[in-house]
């Protein structure tokens, strides 16, 4: 089935190939190196070329209109270049003089590469050609628009820092820097996908990452086989573990604290150009029931708040389904009283529990999605009235039960307080749901010793996800696991993830 289906999208999928061939060198004739970027980038309005004469030597400009600031183009390259005097008249003593002496910035670089020119080009930088010289300079006068740091609006916090993640990797790698002024901090940079050629950012801490993970971590994005990447879901799949599962391997944050959290217990984190969430290997099944103010408030109300989202979580995924057991299958463990109202009002629905249950939540998330994807003007209004007229006018017309509506809230509620995982959870609801409606409390015992094992089943480079459970570690979990110590013994010594592996 699986081979089928691969062979029918192989048939749809199509290599696209380079339609220019690569010139491997700049060359000296500076026009030569227009004509080729010419080639390359077509009529694009944006690319704006410039010729200009250096002495009594030819030379172009070559800008990207929006990813440049005007104003430093024209302070630091081309009125210093234009009004510079003693020039020499030799081409390359020319460029050595105008990189040397002449211009201000301090990010420059020379390129003997056409390709590796254009890239620039299309970064940010000015690039200058002079006849007769076999290279050309680049310089650093990017100004492409970018959002301003603002609040974290999926990992909100009560505590500490507001700040999130942006769409420029070079901002939240300072974000990062401003809180760890180490030098063992370490930031990579690598490149992804062949058209899009998406620069993406490695940190880790040099003193307490393991360098067999930083290796696998670049070897498994440099094989990462993708023409355009665009986000951290691109890249997710290579990183992940090869069992398979419905809850992730990969850890994800928008929060430039927990980024840093993680790189200090020996975590790689990924940052991606134009994406403000970032990755992070190893992840641990645990810590979607952390939050940042879990370190900031005493250790007792943390104890109770993980104790609580983890109970939320069992009830989102397993209330749906026992509450199809119990009224299917079940019925003896109702009190008397709560049995017949719960029989009453199921006898004048026209469909089966299991059915009332699934028909009902999916009414819900459609309801959800809607809200979701709706501008936020129509969103809350789409939400209010999924949750008033059709849940009063569904009970009012008989179609559904009013305690399954109360199921349904609690579920819903619950859900969201361990949203990291929501996705999953969604789906292992539907899943028992079925199951309990088809077998009972035995199939979803059954169903939960299968997710269970499933769970422990999963290795994130070499770090078991179930840790420290399974295998049992008795001093990872009572360091931080329900039970948080103080920072007066926590802050010691940061946890090593990989003493977890023993």
């Amino acid at each position: 089935m699986w081979k089928w289906i691969n062979q029918a999208v192989d048939k749809v999928t199509q290599k696209t190939p380079d339609s220019v061939q690569p010139l491997p060198t700049v060359s000296t004739n500076a026009e030569e190196n227009i004509i080729y970027f010419k080639k390359r980038l077509g009529s694009s309005f944006d690319i704006l070329y410039k010729q200009t004469y250096i002495g009594n030597n030819r030379a172009f400009l070559i800008m990207d209109d929006g990813m440049c600031n005007n104003l430093l183009v024209t302070q630091q390259v081309v009125q210093p270049i234009l009004r510079a005097e003693k020039m020499p008249t030799d081409p390359q003593e020319q460029m050595a003089y105008i990189r040397d002496k002449i211009t201000q910035g301090i990010d420059q670089k020379e390129e003997h590469s056409l390709d590796a020119a254009i890239k620039e080009l299309l970064s940010g930088l000015v690039i200058l050609f002079i006849d007769g010289v076999p290279f050309c300079e680049c310089f650093g006068v990017q100004g492409f628009p970018k959002r301003s740091v603002e609040n974290a609006q999926t990992e909100v916090q009560e505590r500490g820092a507001q700040e999130a993640f942006v769409e420029s990797f070079k901002d939240n790698v300072a974000l990062m820097r401003r809180r760890v002024r180490s030098p063992v901090a370490r930031f990579d940079i690598q490149e992804v996908g062949k058209t899009s050629q998406t620069r993406i950012c490695i940190c880790y801490f040099a003193d307490r990452a393991d360098p067999q993970c930083v290796d696998e971590v670049k070897n498994r994005l440099k094989k990462a086989d993708l023409d355009v990447v665009l986000g951290t879901g691109y890249l997710r799949p290579f990183l992940e573990s090869d069992t398979v599962s419905l809850f992730s391997s990969v850890g994800t944050t928008e929060r430039p604290d927990i980024a840093c959290a993680q790189m200090a217990e020996g975590r790689v984190v990924i940052l991606v150009d134009g994406t403000p969430f970032a990755l992070y290997v190893p992840h641990l099944f645990l810590e979607n029931f952390q939050s940042l103010d879990d370190y900031n408030h005493r250790p007792y109300y943390s104890l109770f708040i993980r104790t609580l989202k983890i109970a939320a979580f069992v009830l989102s995924v397993f209330l749906p389904g026992v509450y199809v057991a119990v009224c299917t299958f079940h019925q003896e463990i109702l009190p008397a009283s709560m049995l017949y109202d719960t029989a009453v009002q199921e006898s004048i629905t026209p469909f089966p529990v299991m059915l009332e249950a699934i028909f009902i939540h999916f009414i819900y998330e459609i309801v959800r999605e809607a809200g979701l994807r709706m501008p936020k003007s129509v969103g809350h209004a789409v939400s209010i009235v999924g949750a008033l007229v059709i849940g009063d006018a569904a009970v009012t017309a008989g179609l559904v039960a009013a305690p399954m509506l109360i199921v349904v809230a609690m579920t819903a509620i619950s859900s969201f307080v361990v949203s990291k995982i929501y996705y999953p959870v969604s789906i292992l609801r539907f899943a028992f749901m079925v199951i309990g409606g088809i077998t009972g409390f035995y199939g979803i015992i059954i169903g939960f010793g299968v997710l269970l094992t499933n769970v422990c089943a999963v290795q994130s480079f070499g770090t078991p996800f179930a840790a420290p459970f399974a295998p049992l570690h008795i001093g990872a979990l009572m360091r931080d696991t329900f039970v948080r110590m103080s920072w007066t013994r926590l802050g010691k010594r940061e946890l090593q993830i990989e003493t977890l592996e023993k």
